[in-house]
């Protein structure tokens, strides 16, 4: 299963050579994360927040452009004990070309005693449906 949100490159995305400035898809990243988080029902409470971010990282493939329409597609490619790996692709929303790819490592956290714990067995479920397994590609 694959997680899809749309975005719309604004022009204060943009930077002066005229592509989506490269911190513009760290944004983008951020909100499919957030929405992903809010649609398996772990995100939404700001107050009852469970989750951070171990690392983030982004490849950017082809040049994006203001007024451009995206999708950015998330899936979770790892999972541990307390933590887990997504994946995220962005492309072009009309001819599927792949512009960035991103990753993100985040951990099920307690603020109180500021340590990871073992992700719950619902969010573990919920996590699991996005999980892809990658095909190896043998002489590539």
């Amino acid at each position: 299963m694959v997680f899809e949100i749309p975005v719309k490159a604004r022009f204060c995305e943009t930077d002066a050579l005229g592509h989506i400035s490269n911190i513009s898809y760290f944004i983008y990243l951020e909100e499919a994360r957030t929405d992903f988080f809010a649609e398996l029902g772990f995100g939404d409470d700001v107050n009852n927040w469970s989750i951070i971010l171990a690392s983030i990282k982004c490849d950017f493939v082809k040049q994006g452009h203001y007024n451009q329409q995206l999708i950015v597609l998330t899936e979770v490619s790892h999972m541990g004990n307390s933590s887990f790996q997504l994946v995220h692709k962005i492309k072009d929303a009309q001819s599927g070309e792949l512009i960035a790819k991103g990753e993100a490592s985040a951990v099920h956290f307690n603020f109180e005693t500021q340590k990871s714990e073992a992700l719950p067995d619902d969010k573990r479920k919920k996590l699991e449906k996005y999980l892809v397994v990658e095909e190896s590609h043998s002489g590539n």
